[in-house]
């Protein structure tokens, strides 16, 4: 039975929906009495934090649709004219509402006098922060749900000045901003102004993201790269770039080359899953490739699989990645005054190259929207393949621009007649192995998340493989890097991190073992994600 209260929010609900589809299906909810379905949609509005909005697309204050982004549009709208903001630049990609999500944004922005631009078609995220910095807007906006499942989409918000004493240059929103946005968000007019008076963004900015990124590649060479978009937006701004760059056009993956919503050959269009690129390492194995080249659905993040020293190809760990980079602009930059910086959740291996070439370094909470906060950053990475290569281009992470950097690389270890893990191999030798690794438990309910999180705060596991717990962190309780999750040092080098994803209903364990012997870090890590299995899946 649909009480009265629930009934009422139902009505008025569907009274402002913009969107006659999504009214439509609540008002047959409520003809059919459908309550189940009614609870779950109107469980409290969509979150809006540091990631923006993020959630499965239906009717509702509790889903991703026209009204919820229409609301989120007047808070940002209130939030800019209490902060003297006056302009803003909105980019999409291609998944379901994507298009009028945008279309809605622009003209709320533009009925409210904010000079709004407007990308011209779907295109990936650091295509996006690239304009607000070309463009010297006040706030960008992206929508885009990056890798998750098909039945989701996204908001994401980027400044381009300095609010509450922090200088942002075209980077995601942190907090305070996000609280401010979400109080404006409560009490917004359900009925805005809207224009059609906003201006498509020329395609002579795209062309100078494009000559930028290009730059990063110092020598044309004939590399051989397969290239998968995953079905996102991804292709045509990289093809560019590449032929820009003077490398050899890439062997593209036909079956996810163009933007498809639906996904339709992986489940997940994260290339951090397994088998997401099996189907690009097939065409490399037919062509005979030299690098595979994978960008997420909004081409912000960025993997790579290579052959290995026997000949078999294997998807490269995003540490393998960021470490190499780093490794790789330490000798070839001059990084006077300069920081290097990532995540806690990543490897501590750059930090200890950026020490040992008295790098400044700087170690921060997870995301990118506190890597790029770093002061005179040089480069930032983090593990979950998110790749920094230039911030004075794209203050975020860019898969665009860590792609052409990456071939660069591949293409110079190449020439020596190398392999990529050869010179993983001669930083291990100068540093330690490094090896890590993740266990990742996907979840309905978050209230299980808590309920583990909660079991290990009681009774953290003291010993791992024998060697005994010498530090346990609730990170809760952080000066620096305060965030929900532990971290657990073991004598020996081995580090434990224990949290909930930031975008996805998924608990996280990140590991690291450090040891003297390449075959033997791989060994210590199989066992010890073995043991940790046990801990958290009890």
């Amino acid at each position: 039975m649909i009480s009265e209260k629930l009934k009422q929010e139902v009505l008025t609900w569907i009274k402002f929906d913009p969107d006659p589809n999504t009214a439509a299906q609540l008002s047959k909810w409520l003809e059919l009495g459908n309550e189940a379905e009614l609870k779950r949609c109107f469980n409290g509005f969509l979150q809006f934090g540091t990631a923006g909005l993020r959630g499965p697309l239906g009717p509702g204050p509790s889903c991703m649709n026209r009204a919820v982004v229409s609301r989120t549009a007047s808070g940002i709208t209130e939030f800019m004219k209490k902060n003297n903001l006056t302009s803003i630049v909105i980019g999409r990609d291609s998944r379901y509402g994507s298009f009028e999500f945008a279309k809605d944004s622009a003209q709320i922005f533009s009925g409210a006098g904010i000079k709004t631009y407007l990308l011209p078609r779907e295109l990936p995220t650091p295509v996006l922060a690239f304009a607000v910095k070309k463009l010297k807007v006040d706030v960008g906006v992206m929508v885009t749900a990056s890798h998750n499942p098909a039945t989701d989409n996204g908001y994401k918000v980027y400044l381009g000045g300095e609010i509450n004493n922090v200088s942002y240059h075209g980077s995601q929103i942190i907090t305070p901003v996000d609280n401010e946005i979400s109080y404006e968000i409560a009490r917004v007019n359900l009925s805005p102004e809207r224009s059609d008076k906003y201006e498509i963004v020329a395609e002579s900015v795209i062309d100078e993201y494009v000559s930028e990124v290009a730059k990063l590649n110092t020598s044309p060479n004939d590399l051989k790269i397969v290239y998968t978009a995953l079905h996102g937006v991804g292709t045509e701004t990289f093809k560019k770039v590449l032929q820009k760059a003077g490398f050899k056009d890439p062997i593209l993956v036909t079956e996810q080359i163009n933007p498809d919503p639906e996904f339709p050959t992986t489940k997940f269009p994260n290339p951090e899953e397994s088998g997401v690129m099996d189907l690009a390492i097939d065409y490399a194995k037919r062509f005979s490739a030299d690098l595979v080249i994978a960008n997420d659905p909004d081409a912000d993040r960025c993997a790579i699989a290579v052959k290995n020293q026997e000949g078999t190809w294997r998807v490269v760990h995003g540490d393998e990645v960021g470490v190499a980079i780093g490794y790789y602009i330490i000798k070839h930059r001059n990084l006077e005054n300069k920081s290097f910086a990532n995540s806690l959740v990543s490897s501590s291996l750059l930090s200890k190259i950026a020490k040992k070439n008295q790098v400044n370094f700087h170690q921060t909470l997870t995301g990118f929207k506190w890597i790029s906060k770093v002061s005179n950053l040089a480069y930032g990475y983090e593990e979950a393949l998110g790749y920094c290569v230039a911030p004075e281009i794209v203050n975020d992470k860019d898969g665009i621009s860590a792609a052409i950097f990456i071939a660069q690389l591949i293409n110079e270890i190449k020439l020596k007649g190398k392999t990529f893990d050869d010179y993983l191999d001669e930083i291990g030798k100068e540093f330690g192995f490094h090896q890590t690794g993740q266990i990742s438990i996907r979840v309905e309910d978050m209230n299980q998340i808590d309920k583990i999180l909660n079991r290990i705060s009681d009774d953290p596991p003291m010993e791992m493989l024998g060697s005994k717990i010498e530090t346990f962190e609730n990170l809760s309780n952080s000066k620096d890097l305060k965030t929900i999750g532990f971290r657990l040092n073991y004598a020996g080098g081995t580090r434990v991190i224990i949290r909930p994803s930031g975008t996805e209903p998924k608990l996280k364990c990140y590991i690291e073992v450090i040891t003297s012997s390449k075959s033997h870090s791989k060994e210590l890590m199989s066992q010890i994600k073995e043991e940790l299995t046990k801990v958290i899946s009890c």
